[in-house]
């Protein structure tokens, strides 16, 4: 594909560019439509994302509609049609400013003020729009061939809650009609695994007004969390972990000494409790950290495995907040391990092997990112290093191939994040391994080696499902609801075809029970075909016995599976085994 760079010169672009160059130039075609609409437009930034495209916009007091979003929409394919030649120029910083500013661009000139003084600055146009922007992009605007706008929100200029919120106009773009088409029944599929819809319908979990950010888990979301949790617990008892859990509010002076306080004090609930500023934990690890400095430790406890499942809060502003997936609450499957230096690689082996097996049971691909040394970091240049060769050694045992993402360690150490690909090919960030040199340091944590000797441990802070909330929202839409049996909420249905069946029904239902069963009764007055269809369809629960007269007269169960949709007749008893089976499995 033919583009054209800031330097004026046509070449063909690296064929891992091209998706960022049709989205880069859709940006400016969709700035070129806002500003015809509304002349007195200002804008911020509009880069290409991973996914699509945005641009931050300042519209004064006004506030864009759907329809005004299909108008820009309309208007960009008219600019498509036109048929512009996008051409580029470079001025100096000092003509740079001055062009900005006659023209009354603040937010532009105001970023070009904090570039260096001998720094050139690329502009392009098309017809009558100008952007400045370092490119490449496509030399016409006819090049643009499919393209969609997705949506608006609020963004706050250079993304700090001081500033002044813009509009963000989102979008998509694509080089073909038919990528365009994919990407929308995508899209369509994502919406009817929407984990929200499902929640609802199937009285899972609710949000409320009177409590943004924070879920409401309803009887049968419990029950999912329940099983969640005790998958969890049995793994971890299996590979040696203690659980503990910590004070959910704790002195501001344990999280100075952390780090949190200078690091993450803006997402972070204090209160004020007998005249000291005490905070709601944000994180789980400096609690981890109280409980191995509780009393001397010697190197033969080392590695000391230490798991929470602690609920945490942190500040998420509201437009962010996004049904489980981004919530204010939530659980975190936590895990500290302590260990001496020549443990890391066995013990991040030994994390990663759990990970594996625990995205293994739900049907998860991933792909594993080696996040570096942020900017904003505390430690010396020899611990960070030391901790990032400690990974990758980790990984190289596993020969687990991996990608490098620079600056995005925590403050605090690198991590390996995995990301967890769905049914529908999505991605998403949830278990995470960082190895921390510093919190160690920061509470002067120490045990007593085999010489007698101090020394100081160093510490693995670890996630499996990462939030709990979260990784139910992620596995609702990637079963689209219907969960496998021994996660289901509702594991049985026991649906009687008429009155004169409710009797058998009732006991069956009894039996279930008592064999510990997650299983409900459906004695409605509504016709067996309405029952089979809500049972399937709503609450998709795995099984449904139906029962009519020739059930209760054979003392059998007709089993009807949600996934095959055949119905086969078989004694309570086998039925049971088979579900017992299935569940102690969990497949």
């Amino acid at each position: 594909m033919k583009v054209i760079y800031s330097d004026g010169n046509v070449r063909v672009c690296k064929e891992e560019e091209e998706s960022g160059i049709i989205r880069h130039t859709a940006a400016h075609i969709m700035a070129q439509a806002v500003k015809r609409l509304y002349p007195g437009a200002q804008f911020a930034y509009g880069p290409a994302t991973e996914t699509g495209f945005y641009y931050d916009i300042d519209l004064g007091e006004m506030s864009l509609t759907e329809e005004e979003l299909l108008a820009i929409e309309q208007e960009m394919k008219k600019i498509v049609k036109e048929n512009l030649a996008i051409k580029p120029f470079v001025l100096s910083r000092a003509e740079a400013l001055s062009y900005l500013k006659e023209r009354g661009w603040q937010y532009k000139a105001e970023h070009v003020e904090n570039l260096p003084e001998d720094s050139v600055i690329s502009f392009f146009k098309q017809g009558e729009y100008v952007d400045m922007c370092v490119g490449p992009h496509l030399c016409y605007t006819k090049a643009l061939k499919a393209f969609r706008l997705t949506g608006l929100s609020g963004a706050y200029w250079k993304n700090d809650k001081n500033n002044k919120m813009l509009t963000r106009i989102r979008g998509v773009a694509f080089a073909s009609q038919e990528e365009l088409e994919e990407y929308e029944k995508r899209k369509e599929e994502e919406k009817m695994r929407d984990h929200r819809r499902i929640g609802k319908e199937m009285e899972l979990f609710m949000l409320c007004d009177e409590a943004p950010g924070f879920p409401f888990f309803l009887p049968k979301g419990m029950e999912l969390k329940k099983a969640l949790i005790d998958y969890w617990r049995e793994i971890h008892v299996r590979e040696n972990y203690a659980e503990v859990s910590t004070p959910m509010i704790m002195n501001r002076n344990l999280w100075e000494t952390s780090g949190h306080w200078a690091h993450y004090k803006d997402n972070m609930y204090a209160t004020v409790i007998d005249e000291d500023t005490y905070c709601i934990k944000p994180m789980n690890c400096p609690g981890g950290v109280m409980v191995y400095r509780s009393r001397p430790r010697s190197y033969k406890e080392l590695p000391l495995r230490i798991g929470e499942l602690g609920v945490v809060h942190r500040h998420e502003m509201k437009g962010a907040l996004h049904g489980l997936f981004r919530v204010r609450c939530f659980t975190q499957d936590d895990a500290h391990i302590f260990l001496c230096r020549e443990q890391i690689t066995e013990e991040i082996v030994g994390v990663i092997n759990l990970i594996d097996e625990v995205y293994g049971k739900f049907g998860f691909s991933y792909f594993v990112e080696l996040s570096t040394r942020p900017a904003d970091s505390m430690g010396s240049d020899e611990d960070w290093e030391a901790a990032t060769e400690g990974l990758k050694a980790a990984l190289k045992a596993k020969n687990l191939s991996y990608n490098i993402n620079e600056g995005d360690g925590a403050f605090y150490g690198p991590k390996i994040d995995f990301h967890l690909r769905d049914a529908i090919g999505r991605t998403w960030q949830c278990g995470t391994v960082q190895l921390d040199f510093q919190m160690p340091l920061n509470f002067n944590l120490e045990y007593i080696d085999e010489n007698g000797a101090r020394k100081r441990p160093i510490m693995v802070h670890r996630v499996c499902f990462g939030s709990i909330e979260r990784f139910i929202g992620i596995l609702t839409e990637h079963f689209a609801g219907k969960f496998p049996v021994w996660l289901a909420p509702t594991q049985v249905k026991v649906l009687p075809i008429s009155e004169k069946t409710t009797g058998y029904a009732r006991e069956i239902y009894e039996k279930l029970r008592e064999e510990k069963v997650r299983c409900e009764l459906d004695e409605r007055n509504e016709k067996i075909g309405y029952k089979i269809r809500e049972a399937q369809s709503i609450d998709r629960v795995p099984y449904m016995l139906i029962l009519g007269q020739k059930e209760a007269e054979s003392g059998t169960v007709s089993v009807r599976s949600r996934d095959t949709g055949e119905t086969i007749n078989m004694p309570l008893e086998s039925f049971v085994d088979k579900l017992s089976s299935e569940i102690k499995k969990r497949v």
